[in-house]
């Protein structure tokens, strides 16, 4: 698997430990699709990441409705279109699908994946899973990951915080049961308290990402607090259907067209792609 500037997968996936590896925050924003993979690329980010809900969205589909096929088919795209290293907001890892959590690891490997997460939350039973259950998951997703001689960086998710369960101690408990699993990484998005975000950072001891709201601190604050990662999830997305939405509602609810002129060029898009 080679991506745009044939760099090999190896390379890249080097690449994106180095990353994490270095004491510095770096920024690591969700395309969901090749277009916006390139263009997110040409502005100079270090890292991207793909997002399930955004992806979701643009083949139809609500958030965690997405096959594994789906999945790693779109992985294989977005990797091969820039030579940035791409991380997988790869859900639950499909631990019901044939071969299971490790099967998917192959299957991201093969597609050029450079890290990856496994997420908590069960979408079927509608909860969190008990913190026995995940982290065995994160130690399947883990020794898949690392047994290769360019391992993948894998993150370990909590999803309380976007889950609607407001406590910390467990969310710390549950990061250092995926840490002590084997994940490189660990994250539970939705947290918004600097001193909350802090408190993580001290306890787990490995990278953390942080996902980037408009509720939260800025990158500065995040950078001195010690976070390693911050990613955007389905935001940029939202945005991005957010504006044609809009456009939409003034072309058919008044007949105008004014949204055409606040709209980059064709040119400007265009210079963005790569190509």
């Amino acid at each position: 698997m080679h991506n745009a500037l044939d760099m090999s997968a190896a390379e890249v996936r080097a690449r994106f430990r180095e990353l994490h590896a270095r004491e510095q925050l770096f920024v690591m924003p969700n395309p969901w699709d090749i277009g916006s993979a390139r263009m997110l690329a040409s502005l100079g980010f270090e890292a991207l990441a793909t997002t399930s809900a955004g992806f979701a969205w643009s083949i139809g589909k609500a958030d965690q409705r997405v096959t594994r096929d789906e999945l790693v088919a779109h992985v294989a795209a977005l990797a091969a279109a820039t030579e940035l290293p791409l991380n997988v907001d790869s859900e639950r890892c499909y631990p019901d699908d044939p071969g299971g959590v490790a099967k998917t690891v192959a299957l991201l490997t093969e597609a050029g994946a450079a890290g990856f997460s496994i997420e908590d939350y069960d979408p079927a039973a509608d909860r969190i899973d008990p913190v026995e259950v995940a982290a065995e998951r994160v130690a399947v997703a883990a020794q898949a990951a690392h047994r290769l001689d360019d391992p993948l960086v894998l993150t370990g998710r909590c999803e309380n915080h976007i889950r609607g369960v407001d406590d910390l101690d467990d969310t710390i408990a549950r990061l250092v049961a995926y840490r002590d699993a084997g994940a490189d990484c660990v994250y539970a998005p939705g947290l918004a308290d600097l001193a909350q975000i802090s408190a993580v950072i001290e306890a787990v001891g490995v990278p953390v990402n942080v996902l980037g709201l408009a509720s939260g601190p800025s990158i500065a604050e995040l950078a001195a607090a010690g976070v390693r990662r911050v990613s955007t999830g389905g935001a940029l997305a939202r945005a991005a259907y957010g504006a044609l939405i809009a456009a939409a509602r003034e072309l058919h609810d008044d007949g105008t067209s004014s949204y055409a002129s606040r709209a980059p060029s064709s040119d400007q898009l265009e210079s963005r792609l790569g190509d």
